[in-house]
């Protein structure tokens, strides 16, 4: 029977090692972007990693409780485990919820937080996605042509200097061609797009974790039938 002791702690094992993996994943993506440029901002790094570190912790101490059915480390591990499952069900929820206008207010704050702090992730943006200021006017409404503003920023700042086949490349004294379009025209997709595979990964994934917690919970007050403590004494598997 499936909700044997056996069982429970096999399952509770897989979890565990499914999720160690997944917290070194998590680890090796950020240093890997790091290290090869793809990411250059420090907190978005160090908040990846420290997900994948406490990720680690928390399935080690899962992993050592269903070993040993030690109920201290699996009180501790179901615990965290519910609390991890609020906050990521919540923020996904909120992922897959967001219209088109909360979008636009977020990548406008963000790029005008970059303009002001980090040009050069402005900077990186428009070399990737080949597109010249974001796109989006005082009001909100999209534009698909640059401005004025759009053109002297990106102009002043040599941004496709060394990349004549851009669309946007602009030589000494030539304008930009016609083709060259706003940023927003380009991410907008794949912002909606990040926000639904973000918000449905985390959706699936916070389910794994109330499972978790669950057959963290009625394993723990399972009795361990290979334990050496005396007959009948409850959690006989170690304090």
């Amino acid at each position: 029977m499936c909700g044997g002791f056996t069982c429970s702690k096999n399952t509770l094992v897989g979890l565990n090692v499914i999720y160690i993996l997944v917290s070194f994943l998590m680890i090796g993506v950020a240093v890997h972007g790091k290290v090869s440029g793809i990411v250059t901002s420090l907190p978005i790094v160090g908040g990846i990693t420290a997900c994948g570190v406490f990720l680690l912790m928390i399935s080690v101490i899962g992993l050592i409780g269903a070993v040993r059915h030690h109920q201290v480390l699996l009180f501790f591990y179901m615990v965290v485990l519910f609390l991890i499952f609020l906050i990521q069900f919540s923020c996904s929820c909120a992922a897959l919820a967001i219209n088109e206008g909360d979008e636009i207010k977020l990548i406008k704050s963000a790029w005008k937080t970059a303009e002001t702090k980090s040009e050069s992730l402005v900077i990186q943006a428009e070399q990737t996605f080949d597109c010249c200021g974001l796109g989006l006017g005082e009001d909100n409404i999209p534009y698909l042509k640059p401005s004025a503003a759009d053109r002297n920023f990106t102009e002043t700042r040599e941004v496709f200097k060394n990349y004549p086949d851009a669309e946007c490349y602009h030589a000494a004294n030539v304008t930009m061609k016609k083709e060259c379009l706003t940023c927003y025209s380009h991410i907008s997709d794949k912002v909606n797009s990040g926000f639904n595979a973000a918000g449905g990964l985390g959706l699936f994934f916070s389910f794994t974790e109330l499972f978790g917690g669950i057959v963290a919970a009625r394993y723990r007050n399972l009795l361990d039938p290979f334990a050496s403590g005396p007959a009948g004494a409850p959690f006989a598997g170690g304090m």
